[in-house]
């Protein structure tokens, strides 16, 4: 019920964006674009995806015995997973995979997953930091952004760094949130707590993880860069690199449908100074891709782990 909401209310943002603008100059927009560096940006996700995977290999134990190959082969299988189950549940079917092929324990890959996931969202508001505070000409609204991204930022780093403020954190959501949120939050800081335990027991591999993260963002947001340079439009890097993780934001909203919708919106509002709003649907729309096209890979993976999904379903 909740995936047939999202995509509703995904279809409406939509409905109401295409409506605003002229679809005949979108149809120009991809005719007109330059098939080099559009090849080339559609290329891109293979580099982020392979790294992606080797970065998963690297946060397992080496007595699991993950190859990249198989590391690779769970990043897609759960990329599909993502556009089917809600709230991006395929990354935490993800520990199940782990569970079974790495022959892990299940806290131990649940822990694994929200470590990766956490570097995720830190590396992207970190981008997005370094990409406001070079923005020239700052608005109020702009100000605003800044302070939350740093505020989130600095709040993300002392939850992954220091186990007492993670606890004083969780201690805190529990007792503000609802009955069965708050028995949620207290298996999630069990997994935390682990999680805890095992990373920062190995500081090399950690500030591996680390770069690796802030690399594997560095990619998407200039895979999303040469996006406009394929649609024959210009946004000075930096600026690009300031508004793309914005809309990137916006998208993870759990409103709508793999983010479609609230991340166009947002494109189109954010890149308004630099090009048409029909480029920036076009941008939108390229985005997307992002996500689409490791799932379609992934579908012919995704049969050998059916049996793991519906273990996690019953779960």
């Amino acid at each position: 019920m909740k995936r047939f909401i999202s995509i509703f209310v995904s279809t409406l943002i939509l409905v109401i964006l295409y409506t605003k603008i002229d679809f005949p100059e979108l149809i120009k927009v991809f005719r007109d674009c330059d098939p080099f560096w559009m090849a080339v940006s559609l290329g891109m996700v293979i580099p982020i995806t392979f790294f992606t995977g080797w970065r998963l290999k690297q946060l397992i134990p080496v007595q699991a015995k993950l190859s990249i190959w198989e590391a690779n082969k769970l990043i897609l299988a759960a990329s599909v997973l993502n556009m089917v189950l809600p709230s991006k549940m395929g990354d935490i079917a993800k520990s199940y995979f782990m569970k079974e092929r790495g022959n892990l324990s299940g806290t131990l890959s649940l822990s694994i997953v929200i470590f990766e996931k956490a570097c995720d969202m830190l590396s992207l508001l970190l981008w997005c930091a370094f990409g406001l505070l070079l923005y020239p000409e700052k608005d109020a609204f702009f100000w605003a952004m800044t302070a939350g991204i740093l505020g989130g930022l600095i709040f993300g780093l002392l939850m992954l760094g220091s186990k007492g403020f993670a606890r004083l954190g969780f201690t805190t959501m529990r007792r503000i949130a609802p009955g069965k949120i708050g028995k949620k939050l207290a298996s999630f800081q069990d997994s935390w707590d682990e999680m805890h335990d095992y990373f920062w027991g190995n500081p090399a591999q950690l500030t591996r993880i680390a770069s690796m993260s802030i690399f594997v963002w560095f990619l998407h947001l200039l895979q999303i860069w040469l996006f406009i340079l394929a649609l024959n439009a210009w946004a000075p890097p930096v600026i690009s690199f300031a508004l793309a993780p914005l809309a990137i934001l916006a998208g993870l909203l759990p409103l709508t449908f793999a983010g479609v919708g609230t991340r166009d919106a947002a494109l189109v509002a954010l890149y308004a100074p630099y090009f048409s709003a029909a480029t920036g649907a076009a941008l939108g729309l390229l985005c997307t891709s992002r996500y689409f096209l490791p799932a379609i890979g992934g579908l012919p993976f995704l049969n050998q782990y059916l049996s793991t999904v519906k273990q996690f379903k019953k779960a």
